[in-house]
């Protein structure tokens, strides 16, 4: 099969990159090329910063309910080209089918929830502050914006942002991933569909110079980024360093607490999919499980009986279950992370290393995993593994369990399995975690609310999705005015 050599998108034309350096695009049930991609000359990618400033001040005197029509076209064409999409993002992502469509939906849901901008845009007004003075709260946009995106949600999280900065009155500059960005390649194909003005909307691929170039220019605003922690603080400080908004989404070690009261058929499949759900390549994932008293002997062969259920293969063919992991590298990570594991004296119960997948030899495979008689200070239990790989700890009571969960660095998600509302409602109360699932294994909002974690999970205030996206996207300027 022929190579494609993916494009840019500037002014609202397809453009070749002239850079000579590029990376490869592998399918990882396969393991074979599948795009080639380019990492784009700083020149690229100022040129697309400048269209989308010079496209600004028309766009942002665009009435908000002309911009809504734009997504609702836009919504319209995800649709149709829904099956597709998902598609794409499994076959150079590796999750299932069914994963890929939900997530593809979760896009579509923040496209919805932008579609709203005549109200969500609004301000506020106060007649008689002050004798003969009125004051009111207006939300303007700021210029242009732009998101750097992670390798395992490639659909879903530039969904996040664009829709709803653009909405706003913004421009945009996405930057996707290099190891996968095909599903975004056919978004933009959708939005040069829609006859947005040339240079609203911009994709530049590349790698760190790219990233580098966005997070230095004086034209860009504010910038969106996912990924790991250590990137994600980053991000932050350099792109805060010049003056820009930033909201910054991080890495995460999420702990689920399972109490003995909790019906455990339904924990089980419900933590077993957060675990293993995207091969465990997912900032919701279940990471840790803190199993309180006889929660433990309850709930632990059941759930090592599903894990070993699940049947490894190509997310594309019926039956699959679990997916690979998205490159070799990334599996060599997450075996180095087993080892050490192993090293430190957990006890390694489920063995996935080495499966056997006899349609898919040169895939990035890897069986779920389980660690037993693990140590919270060990590697395993305490850093970020973003694999099929979970630990389990017996732990006294729900004390015991919210200690080690609030000791961590991260705070992304956590869950409480539970039939009491007390140890739910004390679960909710002090998790310091900024989302929290109560019989809920993934605990992801829905667009209208903010997604985004606290502690090492996240660097900034504003988060994505939701009200706190207007925020981010729009300032505040107050109009205080008396007449004479």
């Amino acid at each position: 099969m022929s190579i494609e050599r993916l494009r840019n998108y500037v002014n609202g034309k397809w453009v070749e990159s002239s850079s000579q350096s590029t990376g490869d695009v592998v399918n990882p049930a396969l393991g074979e090329k599948i795009a080639e991609v380019p990492f784009s000359t700083p020149g690229e990618t100022r040129r697309a910063v400048e269209t989308a400033r010079d496209a600004f001040p028309a766009w942002r005197e665009t009435p908000p309910l002309e911009r809504a029509r734009y997504l609702f076209r836009f919504k319209d064409l995800l649709e149709e080209s829904f099956d597709e999409i998902a598609k794409t993002v499994t076959l150079e992502n590796g999750k299932v089918l069914h994963e890929s469509r939900g997530s593809v939906r979760r896009g579509i849901e923040v496209v919805e929830m932008a579609t709203g901008i005549p109200s969500l845009m609004q301000g506020s007004c106060l007649e008689d502050v002050a004798r003969g003075i009125d004051c009111e709260a207006i939300r303007q946009p700021l210029g242009v914006f732009a998101s750097i995106a992670p390798f395992n949600f490639p659909a879903m999280v530039p969904l996040w942002f664009l829709p709803t900065a653009i909405a706003c009155g913004n421009t945009f500059v996405a930057k996707p991933s290099d190891r996968n960005p095909l599903s975004q390649q056919k978004i933009f194909e959708l939005l040069d569909r829609i006859d947005l003005p040339a240079g609203v909307v911009n994709l530049v691929n590349g790698g760190r110079e790219t990233v580098e170039t966005i997070l230095d220019d004086p034209d860009v605003k504010g910038v969106s980024f996912v990924g790991s922690s250590s990137v994600a603080k980053a991000i932050y400080d350099r792109a805060a360093k010049s003056g820009k908004r930033v909201q910054s989404l991080g890495g995460a070690k999420n702990f689920i607490t399972v109490m003995p009261d909790a019906d455990m058929e339904k924990s089980v499949a419900a933590i077993t999919e957060s675990c293993y759900g995207c091969a465990g390549e997912r900032c919701l994932a279940g990471s840790v499980l803190l199993l309180v008293g006889d929660a433990y002997e309850k709930f632990r062969d059941p759930f090592l009986r599903a894990a070993e259920s699940l049947r490894l293969g190509n997310g594309l063919d019926e039956g699959t279950t679990l997916g690979p992991v998205v490159t070799r590298a990334h599996l060599d990570k997450v075996l180095g992370f087993i080892e050490r594991g192993i090293e430190e004296g957990a006890n390694l119960v489920l063995d996935g290393r080495s499966p056997r997948v006899d349609d898919y030899p040169n895939g990035f495979f890897l069986g779920a995993s389980v660690f037993d008689d693990v140590d919270p200070s060990m590697a395993v239990a305490s850093e970020e593994i973003f694999g099929p790989v979970v630990c389990l700890i017996r732990v006294n009571d729900l004390e015991h369990a919210l200690s080690i969960a609030t000791a961590n660095p991260y705070a992304n998600a956590t869950s409480i399995f539970t039939s009491s509302g007390r140890a739910a409602r004390e679960y909710r109360y002090r998790a310091d975690a900024s989302m929290i699932g109560v019989n809920i294994g993934v605990a992801a909002p829905m667009a209208c609310f903010p997604f985004g974690g606290s502690k090492g999970s996240f660097f900034g205030d504003l988060k994505a999705t939701g009200r706190q996206s207007i925020d981010f996207y729009t300032d505040q300027k107050v109009v205080i005015s008396r007449w004479y």
